[in-house]
């Protein structure tokens, strides 16, 4: 018995020690992400219809509580909130104590998202003006912050600490920005009273903060409330995430962090890529790609993103305005634009605001996948040609004075 006993346990043991060390390693979310949509993408192209149906089917709720009504909604809207709550804590500590602590570090990630929403546009408008597709400039403007950080952390240590965090608050940023251009070019329909509504709620999230109130149930109920404001004011309620744990005391970020990391990372992000991933690819793939409309999305994204993101902020740095974060290279930066061309969820969703016609809407959609295979692919060659960049010393701006520190706690 005791022998049977000790054969396994050594089994046991090889077992469990691989899949611990797959869950720990932060390359594991891109493995996940890169397989769910490999996946998704054949059976939605190999099934018939199913596949799709089930994600895009609709769900019976109460019609007046008017709730998401698709298992992708609440994919897209409920369950990427607490993604937008996993990566926010992150961003928050950075601004506190990190590598954006300084207003000059902090910056940056705005300039640079504004060049990488700029350049795009432009990009998309001189392929498509005066054509019927002119309307979808704002389809590359977007970057799509779970599968940009998924392929950075198959990077390992070519892509620093310093810059995913960079990324992540650019392209968070960006999908803020991303809202903005759809509320007011898309025909978004902005609910006042909700929207009042949501600023009381966080104003009461922000007074449990200010009255030191232990974290707990309380603050969790708000955020719920929050997140359903949110949704009733046509605004992207999945960005309720980045509202709340920027409202958490620094104390409690750590715990909510441990609390729902591994659920973002194995659970969501793999439902996430499932279920936006469930595209038809056109018999006439290669017809279907040389379209003016195919052509300014696939430009404005694998190269106006980087282009923009990368012009704006060398710029702001050179007038002193922003300061690298430390221990990033200018070769690296570059890198990062080229991630912050996969513009998926946020595309995908202009796209569908954009055009009534089915026609374009699927050209558009092959397109941004393209373009999101097309940076993976250029920023995994890139990286691997710069090799992991060593940096003697520290990057130091010397400053006349001591920038002001930001304090949001």
């Amino acid at each position: 018995m005791a022998s049977t006993l000790s054969n396994i346990r050594p089994l046991r043991h090889r077992i469990m020690t691989p899949l611990r060390d797959f869950i720990n390693d932060s390359r594991a979310t891109g493995v996940l992400l890169i397989g769910c949509t490999l996946i998704s993408i054949f059976i939605a192209n190999s099934s018939t219809g199913w596949y799709r149906n089930l994600w895009n089917g609709e769900i019976h709720v109460s019609s007046m509580l008017r709730l998401p009504g698709s298992f992708i909604d609440w994919i897209n809207n409920f369950l990427m909130a607490f993604f937008f709550v996993l990566a926010a804590t992150e961003i928050k500590r950075e601004l506190l104590t990190g590598e954006l602590a300084t207003f000059k570090k902090a910056i940056l990630p705005f300039g640079a998202a504004f060049g990488g929403m700029l350049i795009p546009a432009l990009i998309y408008t001189v392929f498509n003006f005066h054509t019927n597709s002119a309307h979808g400039w704002g389809i590359p403007t977007a970057t799509d912050i779970a599968f940009s950080l998924g392929a950075a952390s198959l990077l390992g240590k070519r892509f620093p600490v310093g810059l995913k965090i960079l990324l992540m608050a650019l392209a968070i940023i960006d999908d803020l920005g991303a809202i903005i251009v759809i509320a007011l070019f898309y025909g978004g329909h902005i609910q006042w009273l909700f929207l009042g509504l949501s600023g009381l709620t966080y104003l009461l999230l922000l007074a449990c903060n200010y009255f030191k109130l232990k974290f707990g149930a309380l603050q969790i109920i708000l955020g719920f409330v929050l997140w359903y404001m949110m949704l009733q004011s046509g605004v992207e309620a999945s960005i309720t995430g980045v509202l709340f744990a920027f409202a958490m005391p620094v104390n409690v970020l750590s715990k909510i962090e441990k609390g729902i990391h591994k659920y973002v990372n194995f659970l969501i992000l793999p439902l996430f890529a499932l279920a936006n991933t469930a595209i038809l690819i056109p018999a006439n793939i290669v017809g279907s790609l040389s379209t003016p409309l195919s052509m300014g999305i696939i430009c404005g994204l694998v190269i106006g993103k980087p282009l923009g993101i990368f012009l704006i902020s060398r710029l702001m740095v050179a007038l002193n305005i922003a300061h690298l974060p430390s221990n990033v290279k200018w070769k690296q930066f570059f890198g990062m634009g080229t991630l912050a061309g996969i513009g998926f969820t946020m595309s995908i969703f202009t796209t569908m605001l954009a055009f009534t016609e089915i026609a374009y809407r699927d050209i558009a959609k092959i397109s941004i996948l393209t373009s999101v295979v097309a940076s993976v692919v250029i920023s995994y060659i890139y990286f691997r040609a710069i090799g992991t960049v060593t940096i003697k010393k520290p990057i130091m701006q010397t400053e006349p004075k001591p920038e002001v520190q930001l304090n949001l706690s």
